[in-house]
């Protein structure tokens, strides 16, 4: 999804519409949650970081390491470097083929 919205911003799609649609893209295809940060100069001379966040996303734990997967990547642009983070939360699975087979340890099941 990092390279799809590198893409997009190299030809000149709109920072804020590029990234809600990489958003809205991912949360369709079934994760818990996606968050995406550009920092860079975003249209003016002085730089700045935009936070675009959908879902639940942890961020600490031994979870972490099996239900967040994350990318960086670098745009250069006519301006300067854009840098763009991109986590993703995928959901629980137990077939583990679409995301961790290891249930969130703070899942409670009540009967």
């Amino acid at each position: 999804q990092c390279e799809s919205l590198r893409y997009k911003l190299l030809g000149g799609l709109a920072v804020r519409r590029a990234c809600y649609g990489v958003l809205r893209f991912i949360m369709e295809n079934g994760a818990t949650g996606v968050e995406v940060i550009i920092s860079g100069k975003l249209r003016a001379q002085r730089a700045k970081a935009m936070k675009f966040k959908q879902g639940y996303l942890i961020s600490t734990g031994e979870p972490k390491k099996h239900y967040i997967s994350e990318a960086v990547r670098h745009v250069l642009m006519r301006q300067g470097v854009l840098g763009i983070k991109v986590k993703i939360m995928m959901s629980h699975d137990p077939e583990g083929k679409m995301g961790p087979k290891m249930q969130m340890p703070d899942k409670i099941t009540v009967h």
